[in-house]
């Protein structure tokens, strides 16, 4: 092969090869993989990089062709990496928002990719053969399951939220205990939301207290509704008063404005069936004169991010009738799997074993330390002789996502440490390289350890996680 300068020059900059030249040497190569398009322009970022560091280092290094096609094929392969990839999520908390939340069952999945690779019911009647109504595919299901009258999905709950309140209560009032304006993730705040709806905000009662009179109080004919926000992401401990769901119902009722309940979360089932702490469900909610119950799809339900909204019939028709209604819809995929994992709830009894969420949370600490036990066995020669330690170590668990925050579950962890000051830094650089590894690791580190919490590890995920370790060991040269 040509060499793109044989010789140095006291100005390498004009001896940069044209960017037609590097398309004819490396085209063979790459051009049917990646297509001229994307080669033109990574040969030109290519080039461009090559003058700012001969620029900026003042250098009159030469440059050969190979050494161009190494930059175009690192370059290359870099752009093609996709940035949604698969992570051990080793962090010790299971609905993860950073790392997707719910993981979906196979069911799911399996829904998932024919509603995606093939034409599919969405907004179609097949008895009719008309155009149906989206909610349609998920609304029986969401009926049956919580007992509710009607039922709606949007994208999050959130838009839930803010669909409910502006569609009802938009220049009107909406009554909410002070001790329920919960701010969660992404600074959402539920004074911001109302204030954005159209709505004012009436709080009630103190942080740690309210009673039935201050609703009663509070009513004017302005107001729209009484709002209960659960908080899921927070709790308040000690001298403190609540109102129930069937006492704010009775009191709505009388003044006729509607009730609404958002439990931000949300689960389906009795959590306290499978040796879980207790969460409140939509069932329970409606059962005490709720008109409407907000709740997630991505949490505790271990389904794809979404907001249902379910209730009376007349109050979702006004709801589903709000412009925004179509704004905040859920695609196809979404209602796919989202049906799936409703279907898996007709079968209780199963869940732990359908429901990937489920079968991650309900996982013993037993089960768990036999994994760590296996993995510590294989990975300890490795350590044998350097300044950092591998051990098991009792550890615990968080369910995550704003639900049950002071509920732990009691897990296994592998930990590295550190026997000495300086080997510290070894542990913060180990859990770097762990983050970088081709499937990244993804642990904590508290009191400068690397935990790598092994409730969400699948069996046939151990390998992957010991091939990671080693793999770091060789880049920072321990050996066995």
């Amino acid at each position: 092969m040509k060499s793109a300068t044989n010789q140095q020059s006291e100005n390498p900059m004009a001896k940069l090869p044209s960017v037609d030249y590097l398309i004819q040497q490396s085209a063979q190569r790459f051009q049917s993989t990646y297509g001229l398009s994307e080669l033109t322009k990574v040969v030109r970022l290519v080039l461009q990089e090559v003058r700012q560091t001969l620029l900026s280092e003042a250098s009159t290094r030469t440059y050969k062709d190979e050494d161009y096609l190494q930059c175009i094929e690192q370059k290359l392969t870099q752009r093609a990496e996709k940035k949604v990839k698969a992570v051990l999520n080793l962090t010790g908390t299971v609905l993860h928002t950073n790392l997707g939340r719910a993981v979906l069952p196979k069911e799911a999945v399996d829904a998932l990719t024919l509603a995606a690779s093939e034409a599919c019911i969405l907004e179609y009647d097949l008895g009719e053969g008309k155009r149906g109504d989206r909610d349609q595919l998920i609304e029986e299901l969401l009926c049956e399951l919580t007992g509710a009258q009607a039922a709606t999905v949007v994208n999050n709950n959130a838009a839930a939220v803010f669909l409910l309140l502006h569609a009802l209560s938009e220049k009107k009032e909406t009554i909410i205990s002070r001790g329920e304006l919960i701010e969660i993730g992404g600074s959402f705040r539920i004074p911001d939301i109302m204030k954005r709806a159209g709505v004012k905000l009436v709080e009630v009662g103190t942080t740690n207290r309210t009673h039935a009179k201050d609703f009663m109080e509070a009513i004017t004919p302005k107001t729209a509704m009484i709002m209960k926000v659960h908080t899921s992401n927070y709790a308040v401990q000690g001298f403190t008063a609540h109102v129930e769901d069937d006492v704010l119902a009775q009191i709505a009722n009388d003044h006729q404005i509607a009730y609404v309940v958002d439990l931000g979360s949300g689960n389906l089932v009795d959590m306290s069936l499978f040796g879980l702490p207790k969460e409140p469900t939509p069932m329970e909610a409606l059962k005490s004169g709720a008109h409407l119950v907000t709740f997630s799809g991505d949490k505790l339900l271990g389904g794809p991010q979404c907001g249902m909204i379910v209730g009376s019939k007349e109050l979702i028709a006004k709801i589903k009738k709000n412009p925004l209604k179509r704004m905040l819809r859920v695609s196809k995929l979404t209602l796919a799997a989202l049906e799936a994992v409703l279907h898996l709830y007709r079968n209780p009894a199963r869940l732990p074993e359908k429901l990937t969420v489920l079968g991650q949370l309900t996982r013993t600490r037993e089960n768990i330390s036999l994994q760590t036990a296996r993995i510590v066995s294989h990975l300890n020669p490795y350590f044998e002789g350097t300044n950092l330690t591998i051990s098991s170590q009792v550890v615990m668990s968080q369910i995550g996502s704003g639900s049950l925050p002071i509920d732990l579950l009691p897990s296994s962890a592998v930990v590295i440490s550190g026997k000495s000051k300086s080997a510290e830094k070894m542990v913060l650089r180990f859990e770097k390289l762990l983050r970088k590894a081709a499937i990244p690791v993804i642990g904590r580190i508290k009191e400068q350890q690397l935990i790598l919490d092994l409730r969400c590890l699948r069996e046939n995920q151990e390998e992957i996680l010991s091939m990671s370790i080693q793999k770091v060991f060789q880049e920072i040269h321990f050996k066995p």
